[in-house]
């Protein structure tokens, strides 16, 4: 086989902004090239299939991986389901004893590689009405959650979001198949509605999560 190459948009080490390991430091691996194109998303410079990035073999991510001492990998996009032989990175780095999750944007089975022996954590988005991707969304995906791995993440940014939200958690009974979590639309609702709406709706088990990363530095900075 020849060497296996990956389109790094960039890598670094800083913390979970959100997720079950939000908090906890990690080193973010993201790919570039993404098949949606949501209104608030922010690394739209990533998302394009000619976006820069460096091409990187597996053996130096796992490098990488090892020599920055860091047991969080986070891969990230874009869209690292888009990336082939991502399943070849994954088992290589858990050899490693890395945990490694996935943030996915809900659009790509993750049959395969939730099937496979080193088995990696998903954050797998459902993109609500605002985002103008709720079409592109793959529900197939909700029977191969692992409810101690898995986050199902709704980011919300207005009200027929949240009922949205609550509409696809109820339907799919996702509190009982993983951790579910909502999260502001950064400028474009205020968490106390969110945290008022899941008061109203009786959602228990049902976290708000703030994306701590653009309370720590600005908003608008990359590479954090």
């Amino acid at each position: 086989m020849n060497e296996i190459i990956y389109p790094v948009a960039e890598k670094f080490i800083s913390i979970n902004g959100e997720g079950k390991k939000a908090g906890e430091l990690a080193l973010f691996i993201r790919f570039r090239k993404c098949n949606l194109h949501c209104f608030y998303c922010d690394t739209l410079w990533a998302n394009h299939g000619n976006s820069p990035a460096e091409l990187l073999s597996l053996e130096s991510l796992v490098n990488y991986a090892e020599n920055a001492k860091i047991k969080n990998i986070t891969l990230t996009g874009g869209e690292p389901l888009l990336q082939k032989h991502l399943d070849l990175l994954i088992t290589e780095l858990m050899k490693k004893n890395h945990e490694v999750e996935i943030e996915t944007n809900g659009s790509i089975s993750i049959q395969k590689l939730s099937c496979q022996p080193c088995r990696p954590a998903f954050t797998l988005d459902y993109k609500l009405p605002s985002s103008g991707m709720e079409s592109a969304m793959l529900t197939e995906n909700y029977q191969y959650l692992d409810k101690n791995l898995d986050v199902v993440k709704f980011v919300t940014g207005n009200r027929k979001d949240l009922e949205k939200a609550y509409h696809i958690i109820q339907k799919y009974d996702l509190i009982h198949k993983a951790a579910v979590y909502f999260s502001p639309v950064f400028g474009n609702i205020e968490p106390v509605e969110i945290v008022d709406f899941l008061k109203e709706k009786n959602l228990n088990q049902v976290k708000v999560q703030l994306q701590l990363h653009k309370f720590i530095w600005n908003p608008e900075q990359g590479g954090v």
